[in-house]
């Protein structure tokens, strides 16, 4: 049934009730938004790429995304906040990863929406084959 809400404005009532119903509450659209604002950062959506590639170290991070490790620090501890890296210390140095296959995925189909995708997907290596 439309209801006609002014000159020229009609809202599907059934349609609506249709859609409210599936979608999710309020605090999953916060979190979804600060996901997706976590990546508006060019140098935290840098940062993803190359972990995409392979696991690396805070230092290499740094040399990658062109700002210091205390900078790149910064990224990674809202990154990891965020589950989408995660690390490992193996003595004084701490590599990173992406969090799981989902994170990878989201980013190689951002990638891909803009045509910049170079590399066949698949899924990150493990720590322990990222580092041979």
């Amino acid at each position: 049934m439309r209801r006609d809400i002014g000159p020229g404005t009609y809202i599907n009532e059934q349609d609506v009730a249709r859609t409210r119903a599936l979608l999710k509450d309020d605090g999953t659209y916060a979190a979804l938004a600060a996901l997706f604002g976590a990546l508006a950062d060019a140098r935290r959506s840098k940062i993803v790429h190359a972990l995409l590639q392979q696991e690396l170290c805070t230092c290499d991070l740094a040399a990658l995304a062109g700002i210091s490790e205390s900078g790149v620090s910064q990224h990674l501890r809202l990154l990891r906040k965020l589950r989408l890296v995660k690390s490992r210390r193996a003595g004084k140095l701490v590599y990173y990863s992406l969090d799981d296959a989902h994170v990878a995925l989201l980013a190689h189909i951002g990638l891909t929406h803009l045509g910049h995708a170079e590399v066949p997907f698949g899924p990150p290596l493990p720590a322990t084959e990222a580092r041979r």
